[in-house]
């Protein structure tokens, strides 16, 4: 008889304070402030009769800039995705340390890349500004209902955005940009860990439900930062650069994930395991070839590009 989500939460609380432990000693303590370089920064117009921002002030190319945009937009909205995963997995024991430990490291990311960026002029402030208020006010709430759903769902989003991180890191040219956005993808990289290694003693625990969870969040999954305003033109820019697309989405975060829990050597499911499985499966075969016309379409039109110059 399949386990209830609560049964469910309760039976990882082990788990999780084993993860937790884990986590408070290999994750490193680091300063946002040492990671900005303040000797660049100069007033803005306005209050301190600074000078407005220009394109010209920013030294980092517009498919980095557009895809330092979206991440810091995307670690805006941390009110809403605390509130989501308290609500779901509690504030009380193990569960709830968690939560707050993971909630005081991600506001590290945001306060940093703001930083960076507005000491840089690497951005429009103004527009920044505006979009930040934007996307908060929208808010994020999760399409998943069950805490499987979520533990899945934060497992492969962590890794996606520890992946974004880093790419843009190196394709922002700059050494400062790219030492912070490392920075910040290893934290990135610590969280996954915790979240995947606790659907893993999931799988233990309920096989069959675990994998049809699974698969409705790889089937259906969509980046938290996709209802910021202009968002599809902003991944497409960012795809086209290659900084994440969908080829990197499968290669190095669904796979990678997805073998480390050897989903596809379980044995011992049901006809509704298998089920979920089989619809994993083909939607992995579909999204392969997607990806890989897309990578074509790509290359071609860098071909024609270059011809041209």
């Amino acid at each position: 008889m399949a386990m209830t989500q609560t049964e469910l939460l309760h039976a990882l609380e082990p788990v999780v304070e084993v993860e937790l432990n884990r986590h408070e000693k290999v994750a490193k303590e680091w300063f946002p402030h040492e990671y900005i370089p303040w000797s660049e920064g100069r007033n803005f117009d306005g209050i301190y009769g600074g000078e407005a921002w220009e394109e010209g002030h920013s030294k980092i190319p517009e498919a980095a800039r557009v895809s330092l945009i979206v991440n810091l937009l995307t670690e805006d909205n941390l009110p809403s995705y605390h509130h989501e995963i308290a609500t779901t997995f509690g504030r009380d024991g193990a569960w709830g340390t968690w939560v707050h430990r993971w909630t005081a490291e991600e506001d590290r990311h945001g306060t940093a890349l703001r930083d960076y960026l507005t000491v840089t002029r690497a951005v429009d402030p103004v527009a920044l500004e505006r979009a930040r208020m934007a996307h908060m006010e929208s808010g994020f709430m999760t399409e998943y209902d069950t805490m499987l759903q979520q533990l899945a769902y934060v497992s492969f989003q962590e890794l996606a955005t520890r992946i974004a991180h880093r790419n843009t890191g190196r394709a922002s040219g700059e050494e400062g940009c790219e030492r912070l956005l490392a920075r910040i993808a290893a934290d990135e990289n610590l969280h996954m860990l915790f979240y995947r290694n606790l659907l893993k003693a999931a799988f233990e625990l309920d096989p069959n439900q675990t994998m049809r969870a699974v698969t409705d969040v790889v089937t259906t999954f969509q980046m938290p930062g996709q209802g910021m305003d202009g968002f599809a033109r902003k991944a497409m820019i960012i795809a086209n650069e290659g900084i994440y697309d969908l080829r990197l989405h499968l290669d190095d975060v669904l796979m990678p994930v997805l073998r480390q829990w050897s989903v596809f050597d379980k044995t011992g499911l049901d006809a509704e395991g298998e089920k979920a499985r089989e619809e994993l499966s083909e939607f992995l075969a579909k999204a392969d070839a997607t990806a890989a016309r897309f990578v074509e379409r790509r290359e071609e039109r860098r071909a024609r590009a270059a011809a041209r110059q």
